[in-house]
């Protein structure tokens, strides 16, 4: 049996969602202030991509869980 780890759900999913934030704060906010907007947002769209896929691995490991010591 294994143990989940709702910490680590709970931290992924929030994760995600700032990441989500932070990039359509910045398309609204900053991009069209900038300029060059497009190398901009292809470098926020880099950074949301790997924070999203940090939360994505981080809940798969709390779903997955560890073993119980029995």
């Amino acid at each position: 049996m294994r143990q989940k780890n709702w910490r680590l759900v709970i931290v992924g999913s929030v994760l995600i969602v700032l990441a989500i934030a932070f990039f359509f704060g910045m398309e609204i906010g900053l991009a069209p202030q900038s300029s060059d907007p497009k190398t901009m947002m292809e470098t926020v769209g880099q950074v949301s991509g790997i924070l999203i896929a940090i939360g994505v691995v981080m809940i798969a490991f709390g779903i997955i869980g560890k073993k119980q010591k029995i």
